[in-house]
């Protein structure tokens, strides 16, 4: 299939718990042929079809793919095109119109929440080569690849995903979802037996949380730079309440590696040999847990649309 070089494949994934699908996605739409953008529009239809839009895109030749979503879609779309059978994905750019809950990584990039300005942005198309994470493991019949933009969560990190996206989906509301994970975070302060291997030292324990990232990571993560070719790895050990409470004060002011309870690391290759019970994330979107997990990154493998 031959696809006009400038040409927009838009993947629009609904914001969850919105009654204003349609709607939403009008006025988008509206706001780009007012612009005179040319583009192929196909809307997701459920878990995984980001993941397959994503992937027919850039098997039949669309070189700028633009997910309007949050970071769970925003994943979806950097797997189906890392897994697709294009032979230039580095080249493809990925736009980012922010509609989700959760759009983490967006905001590591200071891009508009406001659509109209997230469209002007993918005009002006100034693009920057980024790292995509890579995370491999075995599931019991075949090796496995993940990819992820922003970061990896293994435990405490991972249920508060879970936690929001269930509460997400029964509230609809954003600042209630985050409220009750919040309150879980309080009275589940849950350790699991880990062992880990970063930069050839066996890191072995109970741990409450690791983070992964390549970005910030939800501010686990404060110094990590998604081009640099390198992962940021914060692992954070069981607070005492008071602890807590202050860890929350330091992760919102981006200052959580001072805190006593975490031991930052910075490498571009961990084993994470063993998480016992352990929920895993990537990006928001929950692994089934098989370990060991090989997670790594490949340097400047793909391309962002970026605001100036």
């Amino acid at each position: 299939m031959s696809v006009e070089p400038d040409k927009w494949g838009v993947i629009y994934n609904p914001k969850a718990g919105t009654r204003k699908v349609q709607k939403r996605w009008k006025e988008i739409k509206a706001y780009m042929d007012s612009k005179g953008v040319s583009y192929d529009y196909v809307q997701s239809e459920g878990f995984g079809s980001v993941e397959r839009l994503a992937g027919i895109l850039a098997n039949n030749g669309y070189r700028t793919i633009v997910v309007v979503g949050g970071d769970g879609a925003l994943n979806d779309a950097i797997n189906g095109i890392m897994l697709s059978n294009a032979e230039d994905k580095e080249n493809i750019a990925i736009g980012i119109i922010p509609n989700g809950i959760g759009n983490d990584f967006a905001k590591y990039w200071e891009m508009s929440s406001e659509y109209k300005e997230a469209v002007d942005c993918i005009i002006n198309n100034r693009r920057r080569k980024i790292d995509v994470g890579t995370c491999y493991y075995y599931d019991g019949q075949k090796h496995m690849t993940r990819y992820f933009l922003n970061a990896i969560n293994i435990g405490l990190g991972a249920r508060i995903v879970k936690i929001t996206d269930q509460c997400k989906r029964f509230w609809g509301v954003k600042f209630l979802s985050y409220f009750m994970a919040f309150i879980s975070l309080i009275f589940e302060r849950k350790l699991y037996r880990m062992h880990l291997k970063i930069n050839g030292e066996h890191i072995r324990g109970r741990i409450m949380t690791v983070c992964i990232g390549s970005a910030w990571g939800y501010g686990q993560a404060p110094s990590a730079v998604p081009y640099n070719g390198w992962l940021d790895v914060s692992v954070i050990y069981r607070p005492e309440l008071l602890q807590l409470f202050s860890g929350i004060w330091m992760l919102m002011e981006g200052r959580i590696l001072n805190h006593k309870v975490v031991k930052p690391y910075r490498t571009q290759k961990i084993k994470v040999l063993r998480a016992q019970n352990a929920s895993v994330d990537l990006d928001g979107r929950i692994l089934d847990r098989h370990f060991p997990l090989d997670i790594g990154v490949l340097h400047e493998a793909i391309t962002l649309i970026i605001p100036n």
